[in-house]
């Protein structure tokens, strides 16, 4: 039994839908490559040239465990920070995602399939270009927070 074309057309949209979703994580990617780079090399680095000196023969095991941890709070709060903020971003993309999901459900009881799938296109589409707009001034908001230097 052969697929329609309408059939067809939809499997084109959806993996266009697809690439496009994926989209966002590959400007993404590029965009937070040098927030990842300062967290993973540059306070990485700091924290255990840090910790490294909290490693005295004169110092208790607990005085060096608390130095340590000391050591670890500027990493940590800046994992964190990016976390979060990613968190939102993820979020807010997913919600818009589901709205055009329900748009489409809609849409199919209202008009004709294809008609349906061709709004569920422009509807992501039109997010994740929205969401790619956000994301140089979420990084820049983060380089900020985190003192990242360009």
């Amino acid at each position: 039994m052969g697929r329609t074309e309408e059939e067809e057309e939809e499997k084109k949209v959806r993996e266009r839908i697809r690439n496009k979703v994926n989209q966002v994580s590959s400007v993404s990617q590029s965009l937070l490559s040098p927030l990842q780079d300062h967290i993973n090399f540059t306070l990485q680095k700091a924290y255990f040239k840090c910790a490294y000196e909290c490693f005295d023969r004169t110092r208790t095991h607990a005085e060096i465990s608390r130095c340590a941890e000391t050591c670890s709070v500027p990493i940590t709060n800046a994992q964190n920070h990016f976390d979060n903020e990613m968190s939102v971003f993820q979020e807010r993309l997913n919600r818009s995602l589901v709205a055009c999901q329900d748009k489409f459900e809609a849409a199919k009881l209202q008009r004709t399939r294809n008609e349906a799938v061709v709004g569920l296109e422009q509807c992501v589409n039109q997010t994740v270009d929205d969401a790619v707009k956000t994301l140089p001034s979420l990084v820049s908001k983060m380089k900020k927070a985190l003192s990242v230097l360009d």
